[in-house]
C-alpha cells in the first residue's frame, strides 16, 4: 500500500510506537558500504493468518503493546537517518527512539478471496497489504519501518512489514518479525550482539571479479529522497512449486551429474534459463548475481546486510544449456563480489547511489529463512511471501520456503516470487508452464 488508495482497503488509521524505554543520547548505528548500496531498495514482506478464533480476539491494544518492549531491544530500528557532513554526508542513523508507524486497515474481502485474485487482477495485490514510502526527502522524519495490520471481513488478519534494506536483509526483517511474536508469548528475547567475528566476516576479500558486467548498477544521487527511477515498468509474480513439481524439477537437473543440487540451485537453473530464451541470448542473461548466506539464524544478532552477493557467468550459450549443466555452474563457478562492491561504492558514493537487485538477473536463496516463525496466540500463518522494491531492469528471483507441514516440519513446496519488466512476464508464465507445468 503507497497511500494511492484501493476500493478493496479502507478505514486506514496511523499510529506509532516507540521503545519501552530510552535508548540513550548519542547512540548511533554506522553503515557499511554494503548498506549503502541497498539504500534505494526496500525489503516487503505478508504474513496471512486465517480466522481461528485467537486471530478474531486479538485486539490492537494486544498487538501493539509487546512492540514497545520490542522496540526497546531492538532499538536500531526506531532510529532516523541522518548525515554527518565532516565525513562528505555519509548517513548514519540515530538511535533517537522515533519509532515505527503503525497502519491498521480494514478489507471487504475473506482471506481465500485475497489469495485467489490473480496478481495480473491487480496489480502487485499483496502491495495493498503492505504501507510502504521511500525514505526522505526529510530524512530526520522518515521512519525506516512500517507494519500494516489488515483485518479482513472474515475475521483473518495478514501482517504487511516494509522495512528500509539499508537496516539488513531479509533473514535480519524476518528475525525482527518473529521476536515480536516471542514478546506477545512472554518469551525471553536476549539483548541484541554484533555477529562473531567468524560470522560476521560474511563477505570475502576478492577484488575486482573481472566479471562483463558490474555487480551493482551506479545512478546520479538521488540526494535525500531514496527512491530509485526505472523508466521500465516492471511487474511482480509468484508460483507454487509444489513438493511432488520440485523432485520431478530436481530428478531433470540432476541426471548424469556426481552431485545432487539444492531445491534453491534447481529452480535457478530453469528460471535462469527460461529467461535467457525470452531475452533472445542477450549478452547481460550469460552473468547473473546469486544473493545468499552463510548464517541464516539472526535471533539475538544485530540487524545486518549480511547476503553474500556472488557472480556466475556461462561460457556457453545459456538457452540451450541443460538445466544441469547450469546448476553445476552455480555450484562450482561462484565469485564472491563483495568486496569488489564495497570499493565501488565507498569511491563513487559522494555523487552516486546505486541499484544492487536487478542490476543483473539476481537470483535470491531465502530457503533456510524462518518465514514462518512468527506467532501469534498460538497461530501461525498459512502464506507468507517476501518481495523487494527498487529492483533495476534485469529482474530478481527469490526462492523462498512454502508453509510447513501440518506437524510443524518445514514443507516441501516452495513459493518463487519474480520481479520482472512487464513485457516479459507473460512470456515467462507461458514457458515454465509448457516446460515444468509450473503455474
Amino acid at each position: 500500500m503507497d497511500g494511492s488508495g484501493n476500493e478493496l482497503i479502507s478505514e486506514v488509521k496511523f499510529s506509532s510506537v516507540v521503545p519501552a524505554k530510552a535508548t540513550g543520547e548519542n547512540k548511533v548505528h554506522e553503515l557499511s558500504a554494503i548498506d549503502l548500496a541497498m539504500k534505494l531498495h526496500y525489503i516487503r514482506g505478508v504474513y496471512f493468518f486465517r480466522p481461528s478464533e485467537e486471530v478474531r480476539n486479538l485486539t490492537i491494544y494486544d498487538l501493539k503493546k509487546p512492540m514497545f518492549p520490542l522496540l526497546e531491544i531492538y532499538y536500531v530500528v526506531s532510529g532516523r537517518i541522518r548525515r554527518r557532513i565532516e565525513d562528505r554526508d555519509r548517513p548514519f542513523i540515530k538511535c533517537n527512539d522515533s519509532g515505527v508507524r503503525i497502519v491498521e486497515v480494514e478489507c471487504e474481502k475473506t482471506i481465500d478471496e485475497w489469495l485467489s485474485i490473480d496478481d495480473d487482477k491487480i496489480s502487485h495485490r499483496d502491495g495493498d497489504l503492505v504501507y510502504s514510502r521511500a525514505i526522505g526527502p526529510d530524512l530526520g522524519f522518515s521512519p525506516l519501518v512500517f507494519i500494516q495490520l489488515t483485518r479482513f471481513r472474515c475475521g483473518g488478519l495478514s501482517v504487511g512489514l516494509s522495512w528500509a534494506h539499508v537496516l539488513g536483509d531479509i533473514f535480519s526483517a524476518s528475525t525482527f518479525i518473529n521476536a515480536w511474536g516471542h514478546v506477545m508469548k512472554n518469551r525471553p528475547v536476549e539483548r541484541l550482539r554484533p555477529l562473531p567475528a567468524t560470522a560476521a566476516d560474511l563477505i570475502r576479500p576478492s577484488g575486482s571479479t573481472g566479471r562483463s558486467t558490474s555487480p551493482i548498477k551506479r545512478l546520479d544521487s538521488t540526494g535525500d529522497l531514496w527512491i530509485a527511477s526505472n523508466d521500465c515498468k516492471m511487474a511482480k509474480r509468484s508460483f507454487r512449486i509444489t513438493e511432488e513439481k520440485l523432485v520431478r524439477i530436481l530428478s531433470v537437473v540432476d541426471r548424469n551429474r556426481s552431485a545432487n543440487y539444492s531445491s534453491f540451485e534447481a529452480i535457478a537453473a530453469i528460471f535462469w534459463k527460461c529467461l535467457s530464451k525470452i531475452r533472445l541470448e542477450d549478452s547481460d542473461s550469460k552473468t547473473i548475481s546469486i544473493y545468499s548466506t552463510k548464517c541464516p539464524d539472526r535471533e539475538g544478532q544485530i540487524p545486518i546486510n549480511g547476503m553474500v552477493m556472488s557472480a556466475i557467468e556461462a561460457d556457453f550459450p545459456v538457452a540451450g544449456a541443460e538445466e544441469g549443466a547450469l546448476a553445476e555452474l552455480i555450484v562450482k563457478k561462484k565469485i564472491d563480489e563483495g568486496e569488489e562492491i564495497k570499493e565501488l561504492v565507498e569511491k563513487e558514493r559522494e555523487d552516486s547511489d546505486f541499484i544492487a537487485y536487478g542490476a543483473r538477473l539476481t537470483f535470491v536463496d531465502l530457503e533456510e529463512a524462518n518465514l514462518y516463525g512468527l506467532e501469534l496466540e498460538g497461530q501461525r500463518p498459512v502464506h507468507v511471501n517476501y518481495e523487494i522494491g527498487g529492483v533495476g531492469e534485469n529482474g530478481v528471483v527469490l526462492v523462498l520456503p512454502g508453509p510447513p507441514r501440518c506437524d510443524g516440519r518445514p514443507g516441501g513446496d516452495r513459493t518463487v516470487t519474480v520481479i520482472l519488466p512487464e513485457k516479459q512476464l507473460p512470456e515467462l508464465i507461458d514457458e515454465l508452464q509448457k516446460q515444468w507445468a509450473i503455474v
